[in-house]
């Protein structure tokens, strides 16, 4: 049995949470003991990531740049929210907004991010869902993979935690290989970097 509180984690998404899922998942089978997840953040109001937080009693909530009409702003909002839920570790789960130098710096170590790609395959500003799996395709590559690393101010640039290769297959779109990505590495790889940073062994 754990002696200490479980790390207090929070999500922040902007679609169709599959990777919160996988995070949810894992600390119901007792992948992740040493974390938990007790805040989830949209930057977009409606996604299907809020209501899956909602099934799983997580508190969720919306920071909007959209409405708060200023990046400041909305950076502001943000980490009032993590400072007020004593936030102990941050993962960027598919969200699409970019933190400045400001936040990361806030939260040195304590933000990590999963990719889509074997970093520095096909990562930086500019690359994210799809458009990652169409430019593998695209450059013919045989492998490629995930990767959860640490964010910092440069897009995909934070020291790397953990990455797991995958195979492209004869016949891959990108929505079958981002398919086969997220079975076969993000989430198994995000889960297991969120312990391993939560039971204190990074």
């Amino acid at each position: 049995m754990l002696n200490h509180a479980p790390k207090r984690v929070a999500v922040l998404v902007s679609g169709g949470g599959t990777n919160l899922q996988a995070i949810l998942d894992a600390e119901r089978s007792g992948v992740i003991r040493s974390g938990k997840v007790t805040l989830v953040i949209s930057n977009k109001p409606g996604v299907f990531a809020l209501e899956r937080a909602e099934k799983a009693g997580v508190p969720a909530l919306v920071v909007s740049k959209k409405e708060l009409g200023s990046q400041e702003a909305f950076e502001d909002a943000l980490m009032k929210a993590l400072d007020e839920n004593e936030t102990d570790l941050i993962v960027l789960a598919g969200f699409l907004a970019i933190l400045s130098e400001r936040s990361t710096t806030h939260y040195a170590k304590k933000i990590i991010n999963v990719h889509p790609s074997l970093i520095p395959s096909s990562c930086g500003a500019g690359f994210y869902g799809l458009r990652v799996h169409e430019a593998a395709l695209a450059r013919g590559v045989k492998v490629t993979g995930a990767t959860v690393h640490y964010v910092n101010e440069i897009p995909d640039g934070g020291e790397i935690i953990f990455q797991k290769a995958v195979e492209i297959k004869e016949g891959d779109t990108p929505e079958i290989l981002q398919r086969r990505v997220m079975e076969e590495a993000e989430w198994k790889l995000l889960p297991a970097a969120v312990e391993k940073i939560c039971s204190e062994q990074l």
